[in-house]
């Protein structure tokens, strides 16, 4: 489902080349739920945005079923992001200008799909927002922002989830809730997960933990 080789990722400094990541090669079955873990600036999310497609790497290769996406320019990347990936982001990630309804549409619609707004508004209904669908951003509390970033990711149907830190901005107890949510959905749309945490609890939740440190990987 999800390949990388010796996938690396270096940027020009001041003071010389660093070097962010460093050889990573790994191999993730379908419907895998996998956590990156490691310290702050070990290069989980660098890791996680070269594999989901949106940052492109210094050397290496990333396949996703099959297809490498690091040979493929910015459009043919987004088009494998729209067909096969989501991505719950830290920060939410929502369109302040959208209602919650309408951020969730946003996926399906970029995919031309007729029944955009029957999709988001169950998937909303899964999340527990049926009564907040025509509610911006701005008046949703940040575990409810989180639920509709969820939903949102979950709109397009993806074969593959990416996330963030999901957890990251949320306190322990909504934090729980997000977990959960995740992982009822994930089991539900067979889909695999990918999730970079510092969260020892929701790794555990995993059934594989990959660590690194210093852009290196440590275990598998």
């Amino acid at each position: 489902m999800l390949k990388t080789i010796n996938l690396s990722k270096r940027v020009e400094t001041t003071e010389g080349t660093l070097t962010i990541l460093d050889s990573i090669t790994l191999d993730i079955k379908a419907q895998e739920s996998v956590a990156v873990t490691g310290a702050s600036g070990s290069g989980k999310s660098t890791l996680l945005g070269l594999m989901a497609g949106l940052d492109e790497a210094s050397e290496g290769a990333v396949f996703i079923d099959g297809n490498e996406i690091t040979a493929m320019d910015e459009e043919q990347r987004a088009q494998v992001r729209a067909q096969s990936v989501g991505f719950v982001f830290q920060s939410f990630q929502l369109l302040p200008g959208l209602t919650a309804l309408e951020n969730v549409m946003l996926p399906a619609e970029l995919k031309n799909s007729p029944d955009a707004k029957n999709q988001a508004t169950q998937l909303l209904e899964e999340v527990g927002l049926k009564n907040r669908i025509t509610h911006y951003p701005n008046q949703l509390s940040g575990g409810e922002q989180q639920r509709v970033a969820i939903a949102r990711a979950f709109a397009a149907r993806p074969r593959i989830l990416f996330a963030d830190e999901p957890t990251g901005n949320l306190d322990t107890k909504t934090g729980d809730q997000i977990v959960e949510l995740i992982f009822k959905l994930n089991q539900e749309h067979e889909t695999t997960l990918v999730l970079v945490t510092h969260d020892q609890r929701l790794a555990a939740r995993c059934d594989r933990v990959i660590q690194i440190s210093e852009g290196a990987l440590v275990t598998e």
